[in-house]
């Protein structure tokens, strides 16, 4: 049902291809979510220290994923130009390269992350009776981070060809070793005993192993036939590796300067609202990370079908793609957010059934002012894809970089007292306005909003200007004759 061969991406109809497309990422994305939860679901009945552990280590995490996009995502754009190029030996040999790229990154930062894990978690602010239990479980989860990064850069080259549904059967099987492995892990179980937190660490490790094992298999053709990785791939390229990096750090540089700003905004929300805006935040966090599952989803399938179709030398259908693609995530995001914005007592109910009277009002205010920018938030994930299949990524950077340290946090630092200073990770920051918590709240929508609106701009500019007819001229190496007027009119 969801097979999309290399013809439908370059000629079939854009909104049905990328619904095809996005479909099984959609899925995979809400897999994701849920192993995150397995750690969390099965800690919640060990101890209350025992979820704190986890809970300190995201912020960490979070930005160690930065490094993992560098090649996966880089990688997934340079294939993707060359499957639409046909150029299979090309993009084979880039795969090979990506993954290498993966290795070396993950395990340079992976290694003093491992042997300095105690002293990053004391930076966070944890007890001494909590941080060592906190190191344990990052060191184990960091240690195969490099496995993660493989293998995600290896799911990314069948999602460059097209062929999403092996990601999602990835995924699944990943997620189902962890719901069996984690509370085997965590309490025991006949010879098997128990762990604790770092179970839950082995358990996630586990999953990612065979992960890699199965995603490996189906790129030998133990399964599957879009993507083959075969021995003549097998080349040491210093070009295609140079090339990796250019397209993928600016995307970890976007990662990263994100998650960096959210471990800042919860410190302010902490300061100006207390138990109950940290609450609040959560609750609305948590909703927000389900909301942009289809956004996701549908950014991944377009920079794929975007980078074809460049490979094909089909710029104004890659055009095509990012203004359909858009405006069916914007439309989309206005209902979900109207929904949202009526029904958002019922949903903080939902997920935090037992906050105080101010942390629910609290929550369904920040809700109500969420729906508000949804459409914003939606649609920003395609126009950027639009940047990243052109292999314009430095723009994905720039774009979060002034969306989040130029546009939202000034505006969140508003929101603590005249009087008070706070810090994250030792850094300590400048007093705020005493605008109260609410001003967090419309800081994230603000920016959401401003940074969708700046962004559309841009496209528009940057398209008129033949952004797409010189990617396609680069992707096939042959002129597309004048890039200002090639087709992107």
């Amino acid at each position: 049902m969801f097979d999309v061969d290399r013809e439908a991406i370059t000629e079939g109809p854009v909104g049905r291809v990328l619904m095809l497309l996005a479909a099984p990422l959609v899925a995979q994305n809400l897999v994701y979510v849920a192993n995150a939860l397995v750690d969390t679901f099965w800690l919640g009945r060990l101890s209350e220290d025992a979820v704190a552990a986890v809970g300190l280590s995201l912020p960490i995490q979070s930005l160690l994923g930065a490094t993992v996009v560098v090649a996966a995502v880089g990688t997934q754009i340079l294939v993707a130009q060359r499957a639409g190029g046909e150029d299979d030996a090309d993009a084979r040999r880039v795969a090979v390269n990506g993954v290498l790229v993966a290795v070396a990154v993950t395990i340079a930062v992976a290694v003093p992350v491992v042997v300095y894990a105690e002293e990053l978690v004391r930076l966070l602010g944890a007890d001494p009776a909590l941080a060592g239990t906190t190191a344990t479980y990052l060191a184990i989860i960091v240690a195969v981070l490099p496995v993660g990064a493989v293998s995600d850069t290896v799911e990314n080259c069948f999602t460059a060809y097209g062929d999403t549904r092996a990601v999602l059967h990835v995924s699944v099987v990943s997620v189902l070793v962890n719901l069996v492995a984690a509370p085997m892990l965590i309490f025991g179980a006949g010879p098997v005993p128990g762990l604790g937190v770092a179970g839950a660490a082995l358990g996630t490790a586990l999953a990612g192993v065979v992960g890699l094992v199965h995603v490996l298999a189906y790129a030998a053709g133990i399964g599957r036939d879009t993507f083959r990785l075969t021995r003549d791939a097998l080349v040491v390229d210093a070009g295609d590796l140079r090339e990796v990096v250019a397209v993928g750090l600016p995307l970890g540089g976007q990662r990263g300067v994100s998650e960096l700003v959210r471990v800042f905004v919860v410190g302010l929300v902490a300061i100006a609202g207390g138990a109950a805006g940290v609450a609040a935040y959560t609750v609305g966090a948590r909703v927000a990370t389900l909301a942009i599952v289809p956004a996701l989803g549908m950014q991944q399938a377009a920079q794929s079908m975007i980078g074809q179709n460049l490979g094909a030398d089909a710029p104004r259908r890659a055009r095509r793609t990012t203004t359909v693609g858009t405006g069916m995530v914007v439309v989309a995001f206005l209902g979900l957010g109207v929904v949202q914005f009526l029904f958002a007592g019922g949903i903080a109910d939902l997920f935090a059934p037992d906050l105080t009277t101010s942390g629910r009002s609290l929550a369904v205010r920040y809700l109500r002012i969420l729906a508000v920018s949804y459409w914003a938030l939606g649609g920003t994930y395609t126009l950027l894809a639009g940047f990243n299949g052109a292999a314009r990524t430095r723009t994905s950077f720039v774009a979060d970089l002034v969306k989040y340290w130029v546009i939202r946090f000034p505006l969140a630092v508003a929101a603590v007292p005249a009087t008070t200073t706070f810090g994250a990770f030792g850094v300590a920051v400048a007093p705020g306005l005493g605008w109260g918590v609410e001003a967090v709240f419309w800081a994230v929508a603000v920016s959401n909003v401003a940074g969708f609106l700046g962004l559309a701009v841009y496209f528009a500019y940057t398209a008129r200007r033949g952004m797409f007819a010189n990617a396609a001229e680069r992707a096939t190496g042959v002129g597309t004759g004048n890039a200002a007027d090639s087709g992107d009119d």
